[in-house]
């Protein structure tokens, strides 16, 4: 695919070869049912649905499709090793957690076919498949596995001759879709906390089907984990969200300029910028708002398009058409409303996915592409002259997921960060993601938070057992 750029857009040819890690043959691919109660089943209706490759638009695999009869058959299933006295049930903790270490050891042994599979199935360059994606899964299972057995109660001073104290007890089956962008580290963000406190997990695919969780269910095979996959409704009672973002980064004129042009592109244009967290909107300070917009416009012609699967290529294909018409109609938008395009906007080649980085500038908030989540490679650029000015404007916005403050002045940073109305707020650094750290939004980005301890608050009841006391002498 490399051909299809050109040598402003950046592409793989001509670039000498360094000693990465290199993607794997995939013979075929031998895990495309649907996983229930440790065994692959077929559809209890006999469908199935392709899968392609994004880069190519070549058919990977036929894929089986479940329906009702085979969520019921997953839920059930998943309801009988939740009973009392079945064996996930009385496994001690210990063991729980070193099964999910079995299982991060599975994935380390096959960590380049994963990652292989991954930028097969997503379009994502291999690199950040090897690297991020199967890097924090498999830290984030190993981080679960090791709070297994350290979820505990508490006791409680209470009045009169009682004693009370408290036990975390798993909320039961659970359900968890898992989204096309990133299916095999959110596969692995929603069971490690799960399972780390004793729950079932029915799992649904989001419109994409992940192969590289498939994959993953055949590891569990061999883990013999009673965990349970499907694809369709659940019945869920309480309700953790991760949702959209608009995200705003704030530049303050004494800020490092060359880190936080670096961070807020890496933040746009990540996966194809096909992320949640994608950094799409950048306020800058008047007085380097011409420096900064001019580097940006550098740095975002020297991205490399081309192959996913070659390791000097960082920037893929979109995940389908339908992304790629939609984006293409935003930035169309853009330009009719007047904001300035400095680079990128349009196909690399007529009938590929492919979508150079796009860089507006004098972008205004009523714009479009200001204020609707784009879920691709657009980087939004803004003026401001004040900091109330600054962060108020960022917090016009209905989502609230993650932002990014840009300064040398501490007192800044913590002063801004506190009122910007964010789950996460980045200081000098941008997708700064780790396993111990709570992941969450406010307003509409979400509901509850993902990873660290936080997380195993969502899949654990808190029962509280008091017992009178009779005083003996």
């Amino acid at each position: 695919m490399a051909q299809n750029g050109t040598a402003e857009n950046g592409v793989a040819e001509g670039i000498p070869a360094i000693a990465f890690p290199q993607p794997v043959k995939v013979q075929d691919i031998r895990h495309t049912k649907i996983f229930i109660n440790n065994e692959w089943h077929t559809s209890s209706r006999g469908r199935t649905f392709p899968t392609f490759n994004p880069a190519t638009g070549v058919k990977i695999c036929d894929v089986e499709e479940a329906d009702k009869e085979d969520v019921d058959k997953a839920v059930e299933a998943a309801k009988a090793a939740e009973q009392r006295g079945s064996p996930w049930r009385r496994m001690d903790a210990s063991s729980r957690g070193r099964l999910l270490h079995k299982l991060a050891d599975l994935m380390e042994r096959d960590r380049l076919l994963l990652a292989t599979m991954e930028t097969m199935d997503t379009g994502k360059p291999f690199l950040q498949s090897f690297f991020i994606d199967l890097d924090g899964s498999i830290k984030t299972l190993r981080y679960y596995a090791g709070w297994a057995d350290k979820i505990h109660g508490k006791s409680l001073p209470v009045d009169e001759s009682f004693m009370c104290f408290t036990k975390h007890e798993p909320v039961g089956v659970c359900g968890a879709i898992i989204p096309w962008n990133f299916p095999l580290l959110m596969f692995t963000w929603k069971i490690a906390p799960a399972l780390s406190c004793g729950n079932t997990v029915v799992i649904k695919p989001a419109e994409q089907t992940p192969l590289t969780a498939l994959h993953v269910g055949s590891l569990i095979k061999e883990v013999g984990q009673l965990i349970k996959e499907a694809a369709a409704k659940s019945n869920l009672k309480r309700v953790t969200l991760e949702m959209g973002g608009k995200n705003p980064c704030i530049v303050f004129a004494d800020s490092d300029l060359e880190l936080a042009v670096e961070e807020t592109q890496k933040g746009a244009f990540y996966n194809q910028g096909q992320c949640c967290t994608a950094a799409s909107r950048v306020f800058v300070e008047e007085s380097i708002y011409e420096e900064f917009v001019r580097r940006s416009v550098e740095s975002a012609k020297k991205i490399v398009i081309g192959d996913p699967l070659d390791p000097r290529t960082s920037h893929g294909p979109q995940i389908d058409r339908q992304q790629f018409d939609k984006i293409v109609e935003l930035i169309e938008s853009g330009k009719k409303e007047g904001a300035r395009l400095e680079c990128g906007g349009a196909a690399v080649g007529e009938k590929s996915l492919f979508l150079q980085p796009t860089v507006f500038s004098r972008v205004k908030d009523h714009m479009r592409i200001a204020k609707e989540e784009i879920f691709g490679p657009v980087q939004c650029i803004f003026s401001f002259k004040s900091q109330q000015e600054a962060v108020e404007r960022a917090n016009s916005s209905e989502y609230g997921l993650v932002s990014a403050v840009f300064t040398r002045s501490m007192d800044r940073a913590l002063s801004v960060s506190a009122a910007l109305e964010t789950g996460t707020v980045w200081v000098n650094c941008y997708n700064a993601l780790h396993a111990q750290t709570p992941f969450g939004g406010y307003k509409m980005s979400g509901n509850g938070r993902e990873l660290g301890e936080y997380a195993l608050a969502e899949y654990t009841e808190v029962k509280a057992v008091t017992i009178k006391l009779s005083e003996t002498l």
